[in-house]
């Protein structure tokens, strides 16, 4: 286009050329200027005009794209000679291509615009999480102003009117009311045993103020024993007739250490002789609380005073690791003086084995801290002190000082006739 163009403007111009250069124009100026001095010259006629040939213009070549650069390879190689004159490799290029450092070539993680649609979730997102943020702070400053109020209310110096109640502990009861009560609450379908709980101010890590000791209830044992007893000869036939219920000497001990016999008994009763023969089996016996005890009765001579002691109601008591004694006393069938009597007598026991060491104003300050009676299945009712010792001091006139005048009397009268 630009070529046709210049084409039509050099065209145009040639034209107007000739036409006011021609030998025509110029005649008939020279005529028209010098038509006296010219008029004996003949006029020329004008010539054939000179054809125009078109001018013709090689198209401009566009421009060609540069080529790519090929990718560096791992090792650095001389750029190629110009294909005019080719250039061949000398010593020096050889050893630089040779001493060239391998570089590897590296790829780096195509990074991916965010779409509109996940530009909107993180907005709301964040819209969100805000809203959270401002939840939670609201809900703590209301946690705030709620503390604030109570500590408020508890600074008041003003009483309330309403206390607020506390656990207190019940009252003590009268020792008739507690039986009473316990036999209320024993609504087990056997005949329940009743308890007697004592909690005593003595250290029990301390071995010589240990409690311990027997007591024979005048009403008798709430449970049968059973018993056990390791003797020989004649002393063995008084224990079977006072009614033991297993009775062996050193072939029983033997049995028992080989395994081969196992006693199922509540008591062991054995005689002096038989002692040094107990000891194969005195972890078996300490295990199960049958080793016999002289402080107990169970290591006697008087083997069928024994058994007859405890079928006529004996107890054992002995202080646990926690201060506390727990002895059954009697059934909830008995009457409720019966279970008075024997409770008085159980106290009156307790008396008896305090330790020499603990002295204190009261025979009971400091050494007896709380009572309690229970049925086996029933709960546990505080004693008062002053009623137990009532009970205690019931008993020791009843059966102590009167059970002893048979034996005063005849002392008395032996004298008199000895004086005589």
């Amino acid at each position: 286009m630009a070529a046709m163009k210049l084409l039509l403007s050099q065209a145009r111009r040639h034209s107007l050329h000739q036409h006011f250069h021609s030998p025509l124009s110029l005649t008939s100026h020279r005529s028209l200027c010098s038509s006296e001095s010219n008029s004996s010259n003949p006029p020329r006629r004008p010539s054939q005009p000179i054809p125009i040939q078109p001018v013709s213009y090689p198209v401009k070549p566009k421009p060609q794209p540069e080529p790519e650069p090929e990718p560096q390879s791992q090792s650095l190689r001389p750029p190629p000679p110009p294909s005019d004159s080719p250039r061949t490799w000398t010593r020096e290029d050889i050893r630089y291509v040779k001493d060239s450092p391998s570089i590897a070539p590296m790829s780096y993680p195509s990074r991916v615009a965010p779409l509109p649609d996940d530009r909107a979730q993180a907005a709301v997102d964040d819209d969100v999480e805000s809203e959270r943020r401002k939840i939670e702070a609201q809900n703590e400053l209301k946690m705030r102003m709620v503390k604030a109020v109570e500590e408020e209310r508890m600074k008041v110096p003003f009483p309330l009117l309403i206390k607020p109640k506390k656990n207190e502990k019940p009252p003590p009861f009268e020792l008739a009311e507690a039986i009473r009560q316990v036999k209320a609450n024993a609504n087990a379908k056997f005949d329940e045993t009743v308890e007697a709980h004592v909690r005593l101010g003595v250290d029990s890590k301390r071995t010589e103020m240990a409690v311990r000791g027997t007591v024979i209830l005048p009403h008798g044992a709430p449970k049968a024993v059973s018993v056990a007893v390791f003797a020989e000869g004649a002393e063995a036939e008084e224990a079977k007739a006072a009614g033991a219920d297993i009775v062996g000497g050193k072939e029983l001990i033997e049995e028992i250490a080989s395994g081969k016999y196992k006693l199922k008994v509540d008591k062991c009763f054995s005689t002096p002789g038989m002692a040094p023969q107990l000891g194969k089996i005195a972890q078996y016996l300490r295990k199960r609380r049958l080793m016999p005890d002289k402080k107990l009765g169970t290591l006697t001579s008087d083997i069928a005073g024994q058994l007859k002691e405890l079928r006529q109601g004996r107890v054992e008591f002995k202080m646990e690791s926690k201060s506390i004694l727990h002895v059954g006393l009697g059934k909830v069938s008995y009457k409720d003086e019966a279970l008075r009597e024997n409770i008085g007598a159980f106290m009156n026991a307790v008396l008896l084995a305090k330790p020499a060491g603990l002295k204190k104003t009261s025979k009971y300050a400091g050494y007896v801290l709380s009572v309690h009676i229970s049925s086996t299945m029933g709960p546990g009712l505080p004693v008062s002190i002053q009623s137990i010792s009532k009970a205690a001091d019931n008993y020791k006139k009843t059966h102590v000082v009167f059970g002893s005048l048979p034996l005063i009397m005849s002392a008395l009268f032996s004298d008199i006739r000895g004086n005589k």
